[in-house]
């Protein structure tokens, strides 16, 4: 009896040293610098490249979130993609769009990135633009991931010119839980107009 209440004790003590490493694990994470989402849309209805011969569908969300949580790392350190309770001191909501036209072989990027604090405050929008050149039968994954960098890569740099946007980011002090930007915000996001297809 007393082996099994040891036993017991033992590994209620080794369970909760696991929760507590666990919670201050879910805390660290809950907290980063700048959260990205894009809509769930991206990654669930593909979009498709036209050509007489050729057509091309794909998933936007993938491709962009592997990018630009690159990019924006780069720049800004800390950047998570926005789950449930997790909250920054911005978000940023990417926009991905995609066009090729066949005639004269180029893949049309465009990424459109809003910025937002606390509440829904808007703080900026800025559009990433690319031109690659490119086939829709060779090589074609190459060349959407290389308009999509360049369109990203001219986002971020917009953002690092918003002298605005550059001061919020780069303050030490976190901010109060009324200007922090929790990811429960993004179903307050003004809906744009019906895209079909890619546009």
């Amino acid at each position: 009896m007393k082996l099994n209440v040891i036993k017991l004790i033992t590994l209620l003590a080794m369970g909760a040293s696991i929760n507590t490493y666990a919670a201050a694990e879910v805390d660290r994470q809950s907290s980063s610098k700048l959260l990205m989402y894009i809509q769930p849309v991206d990654y669930t209805n593909p979009i498709k490249l036209w050509h007489p011969y050729h057509d091309y569908w794909l998933y936007q969300g993938p491709i962009v979130e592997k990018l630009a949580m690159a990019k924006l790392s780069d720049a800004y350190g800390d950047v998570a993609m926005c789950e449930v309770n997790q909250s920054g001191k911005a978000l940023v909501w990417l926009q991905p769009k995609l066009f090729y036209n066949p005639q004269v072989q180029l893949f049309y990027g465009e990424v459109t990135a809003d910025v937002y604090k606390g509440i829904g405050e808007h703080l900026g929008e800025y559009v990433g633009k690319s031109q690659v050149r490119g086939f829709l039968s060779m090589q074609t994954e190459a060349s959407i991931e290389q308009a999509y960098a360049v369109a990203i890569a001219d986002v971020v740099a917009k953002m690092q010119a918003d002298a605005a946007l550059q001061a919020r980011m780069s303050s030490q002090a976190q901010s109060s839980s009324a200007e922090s930007t929790p990811c429960g915000m993004v179903t307050l996001f003004p809906t744009k107009k019906i895209r079909a297809m890619s546009f």
